[in-house]
């Protein structure tokens, strides 16, 4: 049977909530690899890095980094600035760093596991 050719390019809403909450976690800790951001940061530079392709629901946004807080993984700085409304910045602790490289690593072995049964290859 011919291996079904690979879209181009998704399009917007065609990962289900499975993928995306699978995922979720592993988005978050790469989205504040690179500095401290308020949650509406972080759901920007996801949807953008994603090429508006993941947008997540603040309801989900904000329940996982409550709960990521809970596991160490990230903490939350609240931070008032004159003319803005006050904010929490969170930013990855050393724990988040550890969990973000253990995700890493093991979403790209699943991945390459992925690719070796649906790619198409038949060696």
């Amino acid at each position: 049977m011919p291996a079904a050719a690979r879209p181009a390019e998704p399009e917007a809403g065609v990962f289900n909530s499975d993928l995306k909450r699978g995922s979720i976690e592993l988005l978050i800790l790469s989205a504040l690899d690179d500095r401290p951001l308020h949650g509406y940061e972080i759901g920007k530079t996801i949807g953008l890095k994603s090429g508006g392709l993941i947008d997540l629901p603040v309801s989900t946004l904000y329940s996982t980094l409550y709960r990521m807080e809970d596991r160490a993984w990230i903490k939350g700085r609240w931070v008032e600035r004159a003319g803005d409304r006050r904010r929490c910045f969170y930013s990855l602790t050393a724990e988040g760093r550890r969990a973000l490289e253990a995700q890493r690593r093991e979403w790209y072995a699943f991945a390459a596991v992925i690719e070796r049964v649906v790619g198409g290859s038949h060696a």
